[in-house]
C-alpha cells in the first residue's frame, strides 16, 4: 500500500492537469526511498521502477505501458489498472515483500539511477521520434518562445552625464 502522503501528491499533480507520468513519478519515488532506507531492494533500477508504476496502476493512475512495451508488459498493466482501489491481498504482499528483501539495495543509488537515465535517453535517440531527446529539447524551445514575457525597454538613466576625466 502506498503512503498517504505519496497519494496525497499524486492527488494534487492529478487536479494540477499533469501527465500520468508526473502521478506515477510520486509512487516511484517513494519506492526509491524505502529501497534507500532499507525496507526492501530491487535486482536494478528498471525493477525499482516498475515496482512503483505498478503501484501507481493499481492506485488508480491511469499511466499507460509505452508504444515499444511487449505483449506481456501491456497485459501486466491492464491486470494493475483493473484492480485499481482494490486492497492488496496480505499474503501475496508478504511474500513479495520477503522476496525484495533479499535482493541488492543498490539499484536506487545515484549513479543507478543515472546509468539508467542515460540508457534510456540513448535508446530514444536511437529510435528517434517524438520522444527523442532532441525533438523534446525543440519542443521545450519552441514553448519557452510562445510563452515568453516580452522584454520592456528599460527606461534611461536620468543621472547627468559627467565629464571625462582629465589625465594628471
Amino acid at each position: 500500500m502506498p503512503e498517504k502522503s505519496t497519494l496525497e501528491r499524486a492527488k494534487r499533480d492529478r487536479a494540477e492537469g499533469k501527465a500520468a507520468s508526473t502521478q506515477a513519478g510520486e509512487f516511484i519515488r517513494e519506492e526509491m526511498h524505502h529501497i534507500r532506507e532499507g525496507k526492501h531492494g530491487a535486482r536494478n533500477a528498471k525493477q525499482a521502477i516498475a515496482i512503483g508504476l505498478s503501484k501507481a496502476r493499481r492506485a488508480g493512475v491511469d499511466a499507460k505501458p509505452t508504444a515499444t512495451a511487449s505483449k506481456k508488459v501491456r497485459r501486466k498493466a491492464a491486470q494493475e489498472s483493473a484492480r485499481a482501489g482494490r486492497k492488496p491481498s496480505p499474503r501475496r504482499a508478504r511474500a513479495t515483500e520477503r522476496a525484495l528483501k533479499k535482493e541488492p539495495h543498490a539499484a536506487a543509488s545515484k549513479t543507478a539511477l543515472s546509468r539508467r537515465a542515460k540508457a534510456s535517453a540513448e535508446s530514444r535517440r536511437k529510435r528517434g521520434g517524438p520522444t527523442s531527446p532532441r525533438a523534446v529539447a525543440q519542443r521545450a524551445a519552441k514553448t519557452r518562445k510562445k510563452n515568453a514575457t516580452p522584454r520592456r525597454a528599460r527606461p534611461k538613466a536620468s543621472s547627468p552625464k559627467r565629464a571625462p576625466r582629465k589625465a594628471a
